[in-house]
């Protein structure tokens, strides 16, 4: 996938992913990564601009697997910035599509 592509859908899928259930980093890697190819250095550095933006609360839950994780969960405001990434995305990928359609039947 165009590595600007992912930039700027990576926002959207990292709230939509936390909007289902709180998550802690790794697991957010993985889920995320089933639909764009990230690692750790992407994703974390993400979480905490979220949380600063208030769009992320953080708790820590004990682990059997070794140390306490850091859990991520949205906020209210962080569900009013999914709607608006939500619905700028749909309004965004509509537009491109009819676009390619359109220019597909000149062919």
């Amino acid at each position: 996938m165009n590595s600007q592509f992912k930039k700027g859908v990576l926002e959207l899928i990292v709230l939509l992913s936390v909007n289902k259930k709180d998550m802690y980093g790794y697991e957010l890697v993985l889920e995320v990564s089933k639909v764009v190819d990230v690692n750790e250095g992407t994703i974390y550095p993400l979480l905490k601009r979220l949380t600063n933006e208030n769009y992320f609360e953080t708790y820590l839950q004990e682990s059997t697997e070794g140390p306490s994780r850091k859990y991520y969960k949205i906020t209210i405001l962080g569900q009013e910035r999914l709607k608006e990434l939500k619905d700028g995305w749909k309004e965004f990928s509509d537009s491109v599509n009819e676009f390619i359609r359109r220019s597909d039947n000149h062919e």
